[in-house]
């Protein structure tokens, strides 16, 4: 029954280790401990405040991310109708000076083609007289029977030929 009805002296000693124990962890343990505490609540609150920190900048660049490749695509959408342009363009010249060959090579073909016909009704017209005198020559030998007119009525056609 002590142990449930302690002595005056059993609770005056107690009290005092009780007061020293109290008194060595007030001087050497709290502190540290406390310490430790507000630097461990320092270093959560830290964290916490780069991880929010972190959030932002992070919100940021996907945000500037998102700008540029809306800028990147812009400037592609661009250069593809410039370059759409400049093809159109080309092919455009490239039509025109073909159109402009051909006319050229029209016009020169049918200049070949009307010297050449002149040419050749310049031919026609020389075989022709020459063909028309050597058949009137033929009909007028065999008309005539006498030699001497034959020579005379020749030599009279053969001037007159070369006259025209």
């Amino acid at each position: 029954m002590e142990l449930l009805t302690p002595a005056i002296g059993l609770l005056f000693w107690m009290a005092l280790v009780f007061g020293i124990l109290v008194f060595f962890l007030k001087k050497f343990a709290w502190k540290p401990i406390l310490s430790s505490l507000k630097e461990r609540e320092d270093s959560i609150e830290s964290a916490l405040r780069l991880a929010e920190e972190t959030r932002a900048e992070m919100a940021k660049l996907k945000s500037d991310n998102d700008k540029i490749l809306a800028e990147a695509r812009a400037e592609r959408d661009k250069m593809i109708r410039d370059a759409k342009g400049i093809t159109d363009k080309m092919i455009a010249d490239a039509k025109e000076k073909a159109v402009a060959e051909g006319n050229k090579i029209i016009s020169d073909a049918r200049e070949a083609i009307q010297q050449e016909k002149t040419a050749m009704v310049a031919q026609i017209k020389k075989d022709m007289a020459s063909f028309s005198i050597e058949i009137a020559e033929k009909v007028i030998r065999r008309e005539l029977s006498d030699k001497k007119s034959q020579e005379a009525l020749v030599s009279t056609l053969i001037s007159e030929a070369n006259l025209n």
